[in-house]
């Protein structure tokens, strides 16, 4: 019995040439940058009463679209909600079976709709109404039911999809998230949000962790920290950077301040000149003026110092300039800062 080919379209796509799926992608690239270029001369007075909208909301802005768009809605919503603005996305199929309540009169409503008749959407039209809250509706249609009902359209429309039976939601869903960033990136720059506010709400991530960590979180302390006085021979020196395995120990003086530092590559320069370890002092072969950090300074801070000075370590020195830690690239790529 002859086996019966399911894809009778499997075969024509094996004749297909590398040079037309490369010349296939180019298009759908090309549709899709001339797409998001037409978005800038469009942005007005719409725009910024968007932003205005988002930035006076006393409550949340609630993202909500259907099928694609709805994608794109719960990709703008985690957007805002980690730049600064509370933001969460709503499914209106949902909404309609009692999610509606999730909207308050505080809140702003963000839909996205490219054809602006989405059906699930205008239902929502009565309740907004009732409850007073803003609408801003992202469409490609600005004369639709929705476009019409908002307080503000912002337009996302685009002559053609990058698909090319100009079906498939695919310039419009990028214009659409592409018009979404501009708005959370534009209310995050006017609320002054940093680099620190966001990383707050990332503390998992690699840029909480770069941004969250302080050295004092990660230095070495107590007996673990390497040290010698100027006086101890270079010896001991050696046994101390050994016994604590920086690949370096910090020179201080009776008080503890810090008044240099002998590194591995200060130990190969010492070798080539042929010294006696017993006779020669700490004082006679350590760097002076070296670089420190402060306990409270960000750990991405010590990783940039260790990365423009072209060092591996670092003492930690509080502000009298005494040694309070000290840690290696070792220890800040356990962490995760690096």
């Amino acid at each position: 019995m002859r086996s019966m080919n399911l894809h009778p379209a499997a075969g024509a796509a094996a004749q297909v040439k590398d040079e037309q799926l490369l010349a296939s992608a180019r298009r759908a690239l090309d549709i899709e940058t001339r797409a998001l270029a037409a978005l800038a001369p469009r942005l007005g007075d719409a725009f910024t009463q968007a932003c205005r909208i988002c930035l006076e909301c006393q409550g949340r802005v609630v993202v909500s679209g259907m099928g694609k768009s709805g994608h794109v809605a719960g990709k703008i919503a985690a957007t805002l909600a980690s730049t600064g603005t509370p933001a969460f996305f709503l499914h209106p199929a949902e909404a309609g079976h009692g999610d509606l309540g999730m909207i308050t009169r505080q809140d702003a409503l963000l839909a996205l709709s490219n054809s602006g008749e989405t059906p699930e959407l205008v239902l929502l039209l009565p309740h907004l109404k009732r409850l007073g809250v803003p609408l801003i509706v992202m469409t490609g249609k600005a004369d639709s039911t929705l476009g019409r009902a908002a307080t503000v359209a912002l337009d996302v429309s685009v002559p053609e999809e990058a698909c090319p039976l100009n079906l498939a939601p695919t310039a419009s869903t990028t214009a659409t998230l592409a018009m979404g960033d501009a708005l959370a990136v534009t209310v995050l720059e006017a609320r002054g949000f940093t680099a620190q506010d966001f990383a707050r709400s990332h503390p998992g991530g690699a840029l909480g962790r770069k941004l969250l960590l302080h050295v004092e979180d990660l230095m070495r302390t107590g007996s673990a920290v390497p040290r010698v006085s100027p006086q101890d021979p270079l010896s001991e020196g050696l046994l101390e950077m050994s016994r604590k395995g920086l690949g370096m120990t910090v020179v201080v003086d009776a008080a503890q301040r810090i008044v240099g530092v002998f590194t591995d590559g200060d130990l190969r320069r010492t070798l080539d000149r042929q010294i006696d370890v017993h006779a020669t002092r700490m004082s006679e072969v350590m760097t002076v003026n070296c670089k420190s950090i402060g306990p409270k300074e960000l750990a991405a801070q010590a990783v940039h110092l260790m990365e423009q000075h072209r060092i591996t370590a670092l003492p930690v020195a509080d502000g009298a300039g005494q040694l309070v830690g000290a840690l290696n690239v070792h220890d800040l790529l356990r962490a995760g800062v690096v």
